[in-house]
């Protein structure tokens, strides 16, 4: 069916979850995956019946897995957990975000190691289908028994409490429900509780989020490059593909192709010895440092696609061979690193973005260029304070790129004595991504305008060429000083929606990650 995500035993990959999280698409959960489910749950309530004592179905948890939970008890204890670890602060979560987390959340509990009724896993999907996001806050994850505090506010719209958007509009979780038509549970029961919250799911739908966005950024990093190249007349030589066989990174090797390809055709790039012999790094190691993320996102993407598809829950059940086992599949750590790496990756990228603006607009750089980009310069600042801008948000992000899964704060009274901080690895990387698209955004808007004061659009490769006419179709050149962050904002917005790598794919000038 058209616009249906369906669950089933095959994995789920990213541009699936994309699918779901913003366009739109409906959940469905197989025959199959349902049996599954039900399977396990039989194990949950045969061993509730015979009070065997078995962490997380028949026992508290953290610090109270000694504690014996007696079988009338249960429900009580599976509301109490839900409600006394929903502990989340700060702003709300993105709706796509949330999405992406109770999508997560329904694949974990679908692989049958969790225990949970099929209502309470129908309960989930209904709220994606019909446009029940639970408010989460943004804070309050170590990142390491799962995502508990932020979960816990997915958890509780089910039960009819907390907050809730319907359609866009942020109500009591009871009333998201009923204006929704979405029945709330009346309880939970054995196993539930944990099985909701124990996960790496916030984290995850950050990240993957995050991924998603970074590969198609990388795409208008090297647009951007191009666009630079030509504006200051760069040597393509340093292109060759001769001279990245000989260093084969799968990153690198890619980017010296895209470059060759946007720029084919071009009649202002130059040969080495005919204007200079040599580039500054900015230019002339595009390869290097633009495919290095290139990598690093091809890697984490691996990651992610890996944790989408993992058991992160814990207890785990194992059916057929009659066993439940307490682990630590809830630990963040095997994605903290790579959110931690996300965050570099991205911060690189506007960093060598920031150093091509920079010499576009400094007269003793731009071979021949006016001072920052504007004619009559004094009574005209042009592009003079864009490049501030840029190198605050490039420093900005040298703070953020600060690795927060280097530290560790114990909780639960020790027991949980080392944890992950994924979470907030993940919400820095995003923070990283807002800024690094700004100034790409900036480097594309300094190069339409140098190319411009050269005259020489007529002149552009087949790739620059349409970028460069789709940012003339939103910014104009900018002959004297007006308000400037429009122009930006307005850049911004081109590489947000995608519109020149789209129209280059139609093209089939594809460029790749």
């Amino acid at each position: 069916m058209k616009n249906i995500y369906t669950i089933e035993k095959k994995e789920i990959l990213l541009e699936d979850f994309i699918n779901v999280t913003r366009r739109g698409y409906k959940v469905m959960i197989s025959e199959d995956v349902y049996k599954a489910v039900e399977k396990a749950r039989e194990l949950v309530e045969r061993y509730v019946k015979d009070q065997k004592v078995c962490y997380g179905i028949t026992t508290g948890f953290g610090k109270f897995s000694d504690q014996v939970i007696s079988e009338d008890e249960t429900e009580t204890l599976q509301k109490n957990l839900i409600m006394s670890h929903s502990c989340g602060v700060g702003n709300p979560l993105s709706i796509e975000y949330v999405r992406g987390i109770m999508l997560l959340r329904v694949i974990n509990l679908c692989k049958g190691h969790s225990g949970v009724r099929k209502i309470t896993l129908d309960t989930l999907v209904e709220m994606i289908n019909k446009n029940v996001t639970p408010y989460i806050p943004e804070k309050g994850s170590l990142g390491a028994s799962g995502d508990l505090a932020p979960l816990s506010h997915m958890v509780l719209v089910m039960l009819g409490l907390g907050k809730a958007y319907y359609n866009g509009e942020l109500l009591s979780g009871k009333e998201a429900m009923e204006k929704a038509d979405v029945k709330v549970l009346e309880s939970l029961s054995s196993k539930e509780g944990l099985a909701l919250i124990n996960g790496t799911q916030v984290m995850t739908s950050i990240g993957a989020h995050v991924t998603y966005d970074a590969l198609n950024l990388m795409k208008h990093l090297d647009l951007a490059g191009a666009l630079s190249m030509e504006a200051l007349n760069g040597i393509i030589c340093a292109f060759d593909k001769k001279v990245h066989k000989v260093r084969p990174h799968a990153g690198q090797i890619t980017t010296a192709e895209n470059m060759r390809k946007i720029l084919k055709g071009s009649k202002c790039i130059t040969k080495q010895g005919e204007l200079r012999t040599q580039d500054p790094y900015s230019l002339r190691c595009i390869p290097q440092i633009h495919g290095a993320s290139k990598d690093a996102f091809n890697f984490i993407k691996t990651k992610v696609e890996i944790e989408m598809n993992a058991v992160t829950d814990n207890p785990i059940i194992f059916v057929e061979e009659d066993e439940v086992i307490s682990g630590g599949n809830f630990h963040g750590q095997p994605m903290a690193l790579p959110f931690d790496f996300l965050g570099i990756a991205l911060s690189e990228m506007a960093n060598i973005s920031e150093r091509r603006i920079e010499r576009l607009v400094n007269p003793q750089l731009n071979n021949g260029l006016p001072a920052f980009l504007v004619e009559k310069g004094g009574v005209n600042s042009g592009f003079m304070i864009v490049q501030y801008s840029a190198a605050s948000l490039v420093s900005e992000n040298k703070v953020l790129a600060h690795p927060a899964s280097v530290d560790s704060i114990p909780s639960s009274a020790n027991q949980e004595d080392h944890v992950s901080m994924g979470t907030i690895a993940a919400r820095k990387a995003g923070e990283i991504l807002g800024n690094a698209r700004k100034v790409i955004a900036m480097e594309i808007l300094c190069a339409c305008q140098a190319i411009d004061l050269k005259k020489s659009s007529s002149l552009l490769g087949l790739g620059t060429k349409e970028a460069y006419k789709i940012v003339r179709e939103k910014v104009s050149y900018y002959s004297e000083d007006r308000v400037m962050y429009s122009d930006i904002d307005a850049v911004e917005e081109i590489v947000k929606n995608n519109s020149i790598i789209d129209s280059l794919e139609r093209a089939q000038q594809h460029i790749k990650n």
